[in-house]
């Protein structure tokens, strides 16, 4: 049977502002004590009042506008009312019919070929407190509660696995752009409920859903929707396809889903208007106030930078992955650009910047992931980096040495030019000496010359050994293999 998946998202992103969403408790409470980072409005006591955080407003319409959705004028807040031991209240403060934002698209990428993702809509609520379970028992750490959530509900776009972990990496990197949020599904800064269902290609009805729920990285995302086709296949062809709405946890350990309940309606939770929080009105002098806040996000600088630096798609891509890369990148070029003539820097731009980008994409991340840490932490500063790839470029140093003192630099933080003069890496390039050094090497090789003068080509790299071990690894390996090549023909 020819079927095609459809897949839609509902997206939780915990954005990071300094207090919670209702009340003055601090939000950034993962790592301490269990229910100390709460007051008597996170707990639900009865008589006390939300006082809504401007900056969540602010944080949320940055991401709606970063998501192309249309920022309604008027929104309000509502009641979504259930009971679960992790919500105090029994009643989440959300927004349903006047949501904060709505009717936005996402591109993304996908073998080549731009798919256009719609988003329904954007609201905001606050987290529920978070439920663990600890040798048979059900605790309740409060902490979370009251952390503003951003909720992204996509439309039914998605018509592979793959294409909804794309949309999840790209959004998480949008998140860490406008520092809203780490967006760490790992952490739970970023959750994701699945709703997918099946129809024959071709067919343009949607037929009842199947939620999945318990997705914590964009690897279980993905192989939860495809374990999910496959059953939803087998179903099908069975003549047994879904006929009602289900909820369905992933069991990552076994890599399959499992029932868990049916799927609720709307009108289950009882929604109705929240009467202690007034309506939101976002004026257009706020929107564009906002919309100035927002950087260059990384599609955009992806363009520029092929365009601007002649660099290689997948090369922009790697630099653009975080901002601090893309500094690092950009004011490595900057500060180089101070060490030649405009006149050299424009002749030879292609050949400058791709050499910087080799040197930070190859063993610059060598070195930064061997220590697991980020490129704003390491020592070396971008002044210091361009001052080395200059070296690079003035083939002061060859590539062996460089690594040396690249390595040198990572862990001290010293200048090149003072680790390239106190550890003597100078590249010789002087062809008098060099040419002595390929006599010499080949007048007490003898027994290998003659080899190769018979056809052993390959030991031109066993000469070329003797020279950079003679000379402590400064020869130019270049210079001399053509010495070498010249007087062994």
């Amino acid at each position: 049977m020819n079927l095609e998946a459809i897949i839609g998202l509902e997206i939780h992103v915990q954005l990071k502002t300094k207090s919670k969403m209702f009340c003055s408790c601090s939000n950034a409470s993962d790592d301490t004590k269990p229910n100390s980072v709460v007051c008597p409005i996170c707990l639900g006591h009865p008589g006390t009042l939300p006082n809504l955080n401007e900056e969540v407003i602010n944080y949320a319409v940055k991401l709606a506008l970063a998501l192309n959705l249309k920022i309604n004028p008027r929104s309000v807040f509502e009641r979504k009312n259930y009971f679960y031991p992790d919500l105090a209240h029994g009643y989440q403060i959300s927004q349903f019919e006047y949501p904060l934002s709505q009717n936005g698209f996402f591109i993304i990428e996908e073998d080549n070929k731009k798919i256009r993702i719609g988003i329904e809509r954007l609201h905001i609520e606050n987290d529920s407190a978070k439920s663990m379970h600890v040798d048979g028992e059900t605790l309740i750490d409060f902490n979370r509660a009251g952390t503003p959530l951003a909720e992204i509900v996509t439309c039914p776009d998605f018509r592979s696995p793959r294409q909804a972990k794309l949309f999840l990496q790209k959004l998480r990197q949008i998140c860490r752009y406008l520092n809203i949020s780490d967006a760490d599904m790992e952490k739970g800064n970023l959750r994701c409920d699945v709703n997918i269902s099946l129809r024959p290609r071709g067919d343009i009805k949607l037929y009842p859903k199947t939620e999945i729920k318990n997705l914590n990285s964009f690897k279980s995302v993905e192989k939860a929707i495809e374990y999910e086709i496959k059953r939803q296949t087998e179903l099908w062809e069975k003549g047994e396809k879904p006929e009602i709405q289900t909820t369905r946890g992933y069991i990552d350990a076994k890599q399959i889903t499992e029932l868990q309940r049916e799927k609720e309606e709307s009108n289950d939770y009882r929604y109705f208007p929240e009467p202690d929080i007034p309506e939101i009105f976002i004026s257009d002098e706020k929107i564009d106030k906002l919309q100035i806040e927002i950087p260059e996000l990384p599609d955009e600088k992806i363009k520029r930078f092929i365009n601007e630096f002649e660099i290689a798609l997948n090369d922009a891509e790697i630099l653009s992955n975080t901002i601090e890369i893309s500094e690092f990148f950009e004011n490595t070029v900057s500060e180089f650009q101070t060490l030649v003539s405009q006149n050299d820097y424009k002749k030879e731009k292609s050949k400058i910047t791709k050499l910087i980008t080799g040197w930070i994409t190859s063993e610059l991340f060598k070195l930064i992931n061997k220590e697991n840490t980020n490129i704003e932490n390491i020592k070396i500063s971008p002044h210091d980096f361009s001052k080395f790839i200059f070296e690079v470029y003035k083939n002061t140093i060859n590539s062996s040495n460089a690594q040396k003192v690249l390595k040198i630099m990572f862990d001290s933080g010293a200048d090149p030019e003072s680790i390239i003069k106190e550890n003597d890496f100078t590249q010789i390039n002087d062809e008098n000496e060099l040419e002595k050094l390929a006599q010499k090497i080949i007048n007490e090789n003898a027994a290998q010359t003659e080899e190769y003068k018979s056809g052993k080509e390959n030991l031109m790299k066993y000469f070329v050994g003797i020279a950079m071990k003679e000379t402590g690894g400064r020869a130019n390996p270049e210079i001399i293999e053509t010495i070498l090549r010249n007087k062994l023909k």
